[in-house]
């Protein structure tokens, strides 16, 4: 995570959870009254325009959601003739669905987007129609009460008078919501906080009897919800950069108009990456790049990073001259200076049996670029460690459009790295003053 906590659930929390209160407000708060006209429009016309934004995207999973969550409510609604009962078809396929949702959208979890094509579709496809089946023969007419063990209690039904869903589906609702959560925050993708809510909302509709105007209403606000999830990742593909998390380009750019005086911007870059690369290859110069920019994640006095490029990272500082920058920059460098990581390098290789002769070849090429990048072998047991440059400027009189504060601080980041790499220098304004008035 490269944020606070209530910044990094601020995405679990919003959009989907602020969409599913307002729904609870409405439709439960006495405030508004929809008419089933109203709720069948709004239902049917969340679900075309859900499917069609999943389909224009790409986002397969969702379209397999929404089409899991229609094809179960319209069987709850069928078999329940509008109505929930005590006993019958209705109860059955409430009790059916109830258990069936949570497993299915945790699956979808674990899937990932498929391209779309017959022989990828129909596998989901066919997964969805037995269980469609599977409901409509436990639902067959005549039918009385539902399997014995879609509602066997396992706490004591005191404890449980409050709802109307049998035990095994709350406690699969329990385990799905746990599960979505820790992958969310594993991994921070909003489809994950999108099945989340989704699934709240599918708990409040079959709360309310899953049929019926409110029933209706709460699955149509679990579609919207995940329909927010396409919207919600697009956003995140543009603004932030999936290897590090932090935000990309397209967000400091978007930063740079937001920008006024005082403050400081820092051009940063690994030192002699491309030659880690070619030592330890592009899979640990990865985790380079997760590791440097975990660290610029906390950089000191406000500031906030962005990954720009390749190993390139500006970091803004708002309300902040560049003086007061400095320290919390010369922290930042002795951090990642001092930061150890042990990967699949040189001691890997070393003790991989792939014969003496590569070896050899290997060790000797990993002690040389070793020492021109400065790395310190995994052999000694403190594992790699690497070093950023780093270049400082601030707008000066000469210098007030932020565009020009950026090109002072990259002036500064070269002369960082002319001066020995691994220090920070800062802008003094000169030189870019001779090359406006060179330009003028």
């Amino acid at each position: 995570m490269n944020s606070s906590l209530p910044g990094t659930l601020r995405p679990l929390v919003l959009p989907g959870g602020a969409i599913l209160l307002l729904a609870a407000v409405l439709l439960q708060g006495g405030i508004v009254t929809l008419s089933a006209s109203a709720v069948d429009f709004f239902y049917y016309s969340i679900f075309l325009a859900g499917m069609l934004l999943a389909w224009r995207f790409h986002s397969t999973r969702i379209l397999s959601a929404l089409v899991l969550l229609l094809i179960a409510h319209r069987a709850l609604e069928f078999f329940s003739a509008g109505k929930l009962t005590a006993g019958g078809p209705g109860r059955i396929a409430f009790e059916a669905v109830a258990l069936l949702l949570p497993v299915n959208l945790v699956a979808l979890a674990f899937d990932r987007d498929w391209r779309p094509s017959l022989a990828s579709a129909v596998p989901r496809l066919m997964l969805i129609f037995f269980q469609a089946v599977f409901v409509a023969l436990l639902c067959r007419p005549g039918a009385g009460s539902p399997p014995a063990m879609f509602h066997a209690d396992v706490f004591s039904k005191q404890l449980f008078r409050w709802t109307q869903i049998p035990q095994p589906a709350l406690l699969l609702f329990l385990i799905a919501s746990v599960v979505l959560i820790v992958r969310f925050v594993l991994d921070h993708q909003p489809f994950d906080a999108g099945l989340f809510w989704s699934q709240a909302a599918v708990f409040a509709g079959l709360q309310a009897g899953g049929v019926g105007r409110i029933g209706s209403a709460y699955f149509a606000n679990a579609a919207l919800i995940l329909a927010s999830a396409i919207i919600e990742t697009s956003y995140a593909l543009a603004y932030h950069d999936e290897l590090t998390t932090l935000p990309a380009r397209r967000a400091f750019n978007q930063a740079l108009t937001q920008l006024s005086a005082p403050y400081a911007i820092a051009a940063a870059d690994i030192d002699h990456f491309k030659s880690f690369n070619d030592t330890y290859g592009h899979d640990t110069g990865d985790q380079v790049l997760r590791m440097v920019a975990s660290r610029l994640a906390r950089v000191g006095g406000g500031g906030r990073a962005y990954r720009v490029g390749g190993e390139e990272f500006s970091i803004l500082f708002s309300g902040m001259s560049a003086r007061d920058a400095l320290p919390h920059l010369e922290a930042l460098r002795q951090a990642i200076e001092q930061s150890r990581f042990r990967t699949r390098g040189l001691s890997d290789r070393r003790s991989a049996s792939r014969g003496a002769d590569r070896r050899a070849a290997t060790n000797r090429r990993a002690l040389r670029q070793g020492r021109k990048t400065r790395l310190r072998p995994a052999a000694r047991g403190d594992g790699l460690s690497v070093t950023i440059s780093i270049g400082l400027a601030e707008p000066y009189p000469a210098t007030q459009w932020a565009e020009l504060v950026v090109e002072a601080a990259d002036r500064a980041l070269y002369c960082a790295k002319r001066m020995g790499r691994n220090r920070v220098e800062v802008d003094s304004g000169r030189a870019g003053t001779k090359a406006r008035r060179a330009r003028a």
